[in-house]
């Protein structure tokens, strides 16, 4: 299998983009230079011949018919600006054919025996570029003449009185457009490998600040993938965006370490208390099974027994499943509740379930957005707790009043009450003020948690307090 061509690592990925970008951005400032420096320079030497053209024609005698006059003139001229590399070529084409020029040798006008020996190939060159020169149109020209590269020409005609006197003709090499342009070429040579230079170590440098916090990161992800949770990324010290990044992974990290921690407690806690009502089964059984011969009524009895901690168990699960669920964000089917019809049907139905003295206390005429069942579980987990710990005939008060932007609700009894130090705690898992008469009613110690985590759910907040009854008030608030 061929293997990718291009680097994988981000320092180098990124490092390869950063020069890359600097050769296309240098190299499409050099086109623009080179070109425009060669257009901008082409540009005033057509003026310049425009000029030398005019002046050239300014020259030549105002009469028509005087052509030996006209020709002196012309080779006067020419004569006293002589050609070279660096100087401008001048000729008049006469109309007879007569060529009058600074550098006969270039038009082919020279006298025999005036030339070096040449070998054919290069004096067929020499020709072909004379005749071009000579035979040139009107207006701008560029002919390749021998040992000079490029030349510019430029030709007007010149009349006298109406009639044409000649064709002017000025050209200058190209050579210094060349060169100049060649000095663009080189200038951006050195400067563009110094700034691809540049580039490439500025791009490492940048790329290895970038890598560095994502490879602590991947370092910290690995550790996690490990199963140890309790590696944080924490501030690395770069920039916004890539801490927001950090933050966000160590916030997951945080959920998840809170899910496991609470997936741990709730195998925890189911184990402990299951043990305790298998206990009691497998140890009646075991008990039943080594009498010889059992009666009726010890049959009943340990069925009763086994019944009794077989629907213990079943609360318990259920409690632990509806915990569970809600800890872990199950939805809420919230409904608008009218709540003093609300709250009176719960006051008739819950009247019903003990032999205390229930009171509904002050009860705001308001509507409130809440998931009705939820909300009903809530309040009854709080005045089963209530009816736990009061005797028969104790108190036991509901009330829901509007406070601002909330609503309170609040049961109270006459027991004992909750002592200051375990008023924080009694919403915890499995945790009971008074454990003997808890296991005595059935308890899972469950009711509380459950209330707290279905308030959360709401919005809200719970709370234990004294009340002024002498016992317990739970109360909590939901936002209207």
């Amino acid at each position: 299998m061929s293997k990718n061509p291009f680097p994988r690592g981000l320092r180098a990925r990124l490092t390869l983009a950063i020069a890359v970008l600097v050769i296309l951005v240098v190299a499409a400032s050099f086109g623009a230079i080179y070109r425009g420096t060669g257009q901008q320079l082409r540009k005033q030497l057509d003026r310049d011949l425009v000029a030398q053209a005019g002046a050239f024609a300014a020259a030549l005698p105002g009469d028509a018919d005087n052509q030996h006059n006209l020709t002196a003139v012309i080779s006067r001229y020419v004569t006293h600006q002589p050609f070279r590399a660096s100087s401008q070529l001048l000729y008049a084409r006469l109309p007879d054919g007569r060529v009058i020029t600074n550098e006969p040798a270039l038009l082919g006008v020279q006298e025999e025996g005036e030339s070096e020996p040449e070998s054919p190939a290069s004096r067929r060159e020499e020709a072909l570029a004379a005749a071009k020169l000579r035979a040139a149109p009107e207006g701008f020209t560029t002919i390749d003449a021998a040992d000079l590269g490029g030349l510019r020409i430029y030709v007007r005609p010149v009349s006298r009185q109406g009639v044409a006197v000649a064709h002017v003709a000025v050209g200058e090499p190209l050579a210094p457009v060349v060169r100049a342009q060649h000095g663009v070429a080189r200038t951006f040579l050195v400067a563009g490998l110094l700034a691809l230079l540049a580039a490439i170590i500025t791009g490492f440098l940048l790329a290895a600040r970038v890598a560095q916090p994502l490879r602590r990161m991947a370092g910290t992800a690995a550790e996690v993938n490990a199963g140890d949770l309790s590696h944080r990324i924490g501030p690395i010290g770069a920039s916004d965006e890539i801490q927001v990044l950090a933050d966000s992974f160590d916030h997951m990290l945080d959920r998840l370490d809170d899910a496991f921690a609470r997936q741990r407690a709730f195998v925890s806690d189911a184990s402990h208390e299951l043990r305790t009502p298998l206990t009691v089964v497998r140890g009646q059984l075991e008990v039943l099974a080594r009498q010889p011969n059992v009666t009726h009524e010890e049959v009943v009895r340990v069925t009763r027994l086994v019944s009794a901690e077989t629907e213990r168990m079943e609360r318990l699960v259920d409690d632990l499943l509806m915990l569970a669920k809600t800890e872990e964000g199950s939805p809420l089917e919230r409904r608008r509740i009218d709540l003093s019809e609300y709250v009176g049907d719960m006051f008739n139905a819950l009247s019903l379930t003990a032999d205390r003295n229930f009171e509904l206390g002050k009860v705001s005429d308001v509507s409130i957005e809440a998931d009705p069942d939820r909300l009903a579980q809530i309040i009854h987990n709080l005045t089963q707790n209530a009816v736990a710990h009061t005797q028969e005939g104790g108190l036991v008060r509901l009330s829901a009043a509007a406070n601002g932007r909330y609503v309170r609700f609040a049961v109270e009894d006459d027991g004992p009450g909750i002592p200051p130090d375990q008023r924080d705690r009694i919403f915890d898992r499995f945790h009971r003020t008074d454990i003997s008469r808890a296991r005595a009613t059935g308890g899972s110690g469950l009711g509380l948690a459950i209330a707290r985590a279905l308030v959360q759910a709401h919005g809200g907040r719970i709370r234990a307090r004294e009340s002024p009854e002498g016992g317990a008030r739970l109360e909590f608030d939901l936002p209207r």
